[in-house]
């Protein structure tokens, strides 16, 4: 077993991988949207992603982007070791709505 397999194993048994993956998903939209100073709130459940904006420009420029952002989120994710995507209550962005 390898050490990044013995981290997640440990984090599953801690029940701390759905907290970690909220985490990994909100970081993943700053990564990916550029909205990050725009951004003033972050929510996940149920593979939707809530982002609410501060600027209605920033809403409308993203909003004509959902479907490459969340193409684009859920690749970076696929890629982070830590991301447990068999997790029941964090798995992929399936979502994302804009307020």
């Amino acid at each position: 077993m390898s050490v990044g397999e013995a981290l997640v194993a440990f984090l599953r048994q801690a029940r701390l991988n759905s907290g970690l993956n909220n985490q990994r998903i909100f970081t993943a939209w700053d990564q990916v949207s550029g909205a990050e100073k725009y951004t003033v709130r972050r929510f996940y459940r149920n593979g939707i992603l809530y982002v609410t904006l501060a600027s209605s420009a920033a809403r409308v420029h993203l909003s004509r982007q959902k479907e490459q952002l969340l193409e684009r989120i859920n690749d970076v994710l696929s890629q982070d070791p830590l991301f447990d995507s068999e997790d029941p209550s964090t798995g992929y962005v399936k979502e994302i709505r804009l307020k």
